[in-house]
C-alpha cells in the first residue's frame, strides 16, 4: 500500500523503497521503523525476504507490517542480492525505485532528497546517495572533498578514488552505492535493465556493474550529498552469509571484480583495473593497507588468479547468459 501522510506534498513522484534482506533480526526492523518514518507524501516499502526462519519476535513484526499495509513482503527461496533487487523491480509501481541495505539509518527528509535530485532533471538516469559507514565514523577526521578528483571517472582506476563519504558537493559520477541508490523507473522498462544475478558471495561490484550499463543509455549518475544514510555494517547476515575469511569470499570478491571489468571495459581499462587491484589487494598496498607478509600475498594472489579465471568461465557459460539466474518475472 502507497503510504501517503497528510503533510504537504513536496513531489509527485512515488517512490518504491525497496530493501532486499537476509539473515537480519533487530536490526531489519529497525532499519524498516526508519522508513516509516519517513514524512515523504507518495512511497511504497517492498521487502524481498531470503530468510528461510525468521526469530519469533521478527516474525511477529513484519506479519503486522504486512497486515496493516505498510509494507509489501515477498518471501523467496534463495539467497542472491542482485536477483532480490530484480524480484522487487517486476513487482514495484513507483516512477523512482530506491535501493537499500537491511542495516541503515535514515534522517528525516531522505527520501525527499531523493525525488529532489531528479526533479526537472530528466538527464539523471540515477541518484547516488551518501553513505555514512558506521565501522568508519572514527575517519570523521578526514577532510571534506568538494570535488572528486579526475580518476573517480576512469572505470579502469576509479574504484579507489571514489568517496562516498566525504564528498559534500553534488556532482555526476561513475557509480553509486548498492545501499543508497535511487532509478528512474525507465531505466527499467524503456532500457530493460536488470542487476546481473551472477555476481555471487559479497556480491560487490553488482551495483557498479549496473551503473555501468545505464550510462551506455546517455543517462548520467548524479551524487546528491543531501540524500544521506548510515550504514550499520552489520558483521552477520546481509551479504555476509558467508565469512569473509572464507575460500569461497576470497574467490568471488576477485571474480565479482573481474566479471564487472569484462563486461564492460575496453581491454585498456581491464588492464588498469588488475593492476590496480593487483597492488591495492595482493600486495596490500594503499588504501587496502593489508599485511606484507609473503604467505599472505602468495594466499592472496591465489585467490586473485582463480577469481579471473572463475570470471571468464561465466562469460563463457550459456548458463545464465541474460543474468537471470534466479529471479522471474510474476506470472501474467
Amino acid at each position: 500500500m502507497v503510504m501517503t501522510p497528510p503533510s504537504a506534498a513536496v513531489s509527485n513522484l512515488l517512490i518504491s523503497v525497496v530493501i532486499p534482506t537476509y539473515g537480519r533480526e533487530a536490526v531489519l526492523v529497525g532499519t524498516l521503523k526508519s522508513v516509516l518514518e519517513q514524512t515523504y507524501p507518495a512511497y511504497e516499502v517492498i521487502v524481498v525476504d531470503q530468510t528461510q526462519q525468521h526469530e519469533a519476535a521478527t516474525e511477529a513484526f513484519l506479519a503486522g507490517l504486512v497486515a496493516d499495509g505498510k509494507i509489501q513482503m515477498y518471501k523467496v527461496p534463495w539467497a542472491s542480492l542482485p536477483a532480490a533487487r530484480n524480484h522487487a523491480i517486476e513487482r514495484a509501481k513507483g516512477s523512482i525505485l530506491l535501493f537499500l541495505d537491511d542495516d541503515v539509518e535514515l534522517p528525516e527528509g531522505f527520501l525527499t532528497a531523493h525525488a529532489q535530485a531528479f526533479e526537472g532533471r530528466p538527464e539523471v538516469g540515477v541518484v547516488a546517495g551518501r553513505v555514512f559507514d558506521r565501522m568508519k565514523l572514527s575517519e570523521s577526521s578526514k577532510p571534506e572533498i568538494e570535488m572528486l578528483p579526475p580518476e573517480a571517472m576512469d572505470p579502469g582506476i576509479a574504484w579507489y578514488h571514489i568517496d562516498l563519504v566525504h564528498t559534500v558537493k553534488p556532482q555526476r559520477v561513475l557509480t553509486a552505492r548498492g545501499c543508497n541508490m535511487s532509478f528512474r523507473r525507465s531505466i527499467f522498462e524503456e532500457h530493460g535493465l536488470r542487476f546481473d544475478e551472477r555476481f555471487a558471495g559479497s556480491a560487490v561490484r553488482e551495483e557498479s556493474d549496473f551503473c555501468l550499463r545505464v550510462r551506455k543509455t546517455g543517462l548520467i549518475i548524479w551524487y546528491e550529498p543531501a540524500a544521506h544514510l548510515v550504514h550499520l555494517g552489520e558483521e552477520t547476515g546481509g551479504c555476509h552469509d558467508i565469512s569473509t575469511r572464507s575460500l569461497h569470499y576470497q574467490t568471488t570478491f576477485y571474480r565479482n571484480h573481474f566479471l564487472m571489468a569484462l563486461k564492460n571495459l575496453t581491454p585498456l581499462q581491464i588492464l588498469r583495473l588488475a593492476v590496480s587491484l593487483f597492488d591495492c589487494h595482493v600486495l596490500g598496498n594503499p588504501p587496502c593497507n593489508k599485511s606484507g607478509s609473503p604467505i599472505k600475498i602468495m594466499t592472496r594472489l591465489v585467490f586473485y588468479s582463480a577469481g579471473l579465471i572463475q570470471a571468464c568461465l561465466t562469460l563463457l557459460s550459456p548458463t545464465g547468459r541474460d543474468g537471470r539466474i534466479f529471479s522471474q518475472p510474476p506470472s501474467a
